[in-house]
């Protein structure tokens, strides 16, 4: 026993992102082919969920990672990366069938691969034996192992997808219904399953809206040493927008439909003397977004970009691109302004962060 050692008990979230498709890959392909690709998906998989999740084993085929309650406060940061993860594997799988010139089966078939999640809530403690450090649970081993093989076995014929535990929505406070999945019972655990796939391929369709940088009359880019995620959250949540936007600006979360943000969602502004509505008209979390703000009094419209780039050292590239649509006679003059408004805001929330960071209990990060 001297060579255990354990820390105190401690609740938080566990995640697997499992690549689908890996048995019937491996038959007949060239194995040094097919090793290369899976560790290049595998590490494109870690390091999308390194943001909020610290990355503990690796399997062949997986990556098993865990994060302490403190990392996650809101169901919309988790499906966020959830969501940006699967959609840049699904992009990178298709960058490589296009980039891959090998005739080999394992460089032919690298399209047949697929992604899929789990996410479950519970304690866990670390245990270090004989030097290597372990992750000890009933909740981890459910979604390492037993939880994980029993749910996959129920589910429909779906190629990527992400099981969510019902644990995982009570913690966050988030009703399953918002989810619009299918429900299912292993193991007495309840699970909802979101077919990704299927959202995947809508997106695809789905039109884009950006400000370009040839058509904005306003634009400025910054860095800020915070990583994509945490950056997307505070540009995005009302309630962190009101610590960095002025004072007689207050934000409110007017309307979600399918109960998260989205195409569609609405966000509302009432400054005492006027109001803006802010309607998102385009949203790929943690890559870019793009909204409709209009401004009472003067009936105002502005469209609005906001690109985000990983930087290294977990820095965050904010690119914001501004349209004036229905004043072109004042854009050159009032686009700049409105630029430089808006970015001296963000700029504050360097600042907020590293309060935030001061301000925690000092629990443990993962």
């Amino acid at each position: 026993m001297d060579n255990i050692k354990a820390t105190e008990s401690q609740f938080g979230y566990f995640f697997l992102a499992d690549i689908s498709g890996f048995t019937a890959y491996l038959v007949g392909v060239e194995l040094e082919h097919a090793g290369d690709i899976l560790k290049e998906l595998l590490e494109y998989v870690a390091g999308q969920i390194k943001p909020l999740f610290a990355v503990h084993n690796y399997d062949t085929d997986s990556v098993f990672a865990c994060a302490s309650e403190s990392r996650i406060d809101r169901f919309e940061i988790l499906y966020g990366m959830i969501e940006s993860t699967y959609t840049g594997y699904k992009d990178r799988l298709q960058a490589m069938s296009r980039r891959i010139t090998c005739t080999c089966a394992a460089c032919r078939n690298v399209s047949s691969l697929d992604l899929k999640f789990m996410v479950h809530h519970g304690d866990y403690l670390f245990s270090e034996i004989r030097g290597k450090r372990t992750i000890l649970g009933a909740a981890p081993n459910f979604v390492r192992k037993r939880l994980w093989k029993e749910s996959s076995a129920n589910i429909p014929d779906w190629r990527g997808y992400v099981l969510i535990t019902d644990a995982t929505l009570q913690h966050l406070d988030q009703s399953a219904e918002v989810l619009q999945g299918q429900e299912f019972v292993s193991h007495e655990t309840k699970l909802y399953g979101l077919n990704l796939e299927e959202r995947y391929q809508a997106m695809l369709q789905a039109r884009r809206v950006v400000v370009s940088l040839e058509e904005a009359d306003g634009k400025f880019t910054l860095e800020l040493p915070i990583s994509p995620p945490i950056v997307w959250e505070w540009l995005n949540d009302p309630v962190k927008r009101n610590q960095w936007y002025p004072f007689l600006l207050k934000w409110n979360a007017h309307s979600r439909p399918g109960g998260l943000t989205g195409p569609g969602a609405v966000n509302h502004c009432d400054h005492g003397v006027g109001m803006v509505v802010e309607t998102v008209l385009d949203w790929r979390p943690f890559e870019y977004f793009t909204v409709e703000m209009r401004v009472t009094p003067g009936n105002l419209k502005v469209l609005e970009t906001i690109h985000l780039e990983t930087m290294s050292n977990d820095r965050t590239r904010v690119s914001a691109y501004l349209r004036l649509q229905n004043i072109r006679l004042l854009a050159k003059m009032l686009g700049p302004l409105t630029a430089r408004f808006l970015e001296a805001r963000i700029r504050r929330i360097d600042r907020l962060v590293s309060n935030e960071r001061l301000n925690k209990d000092g629990r443990s990060r993962y």
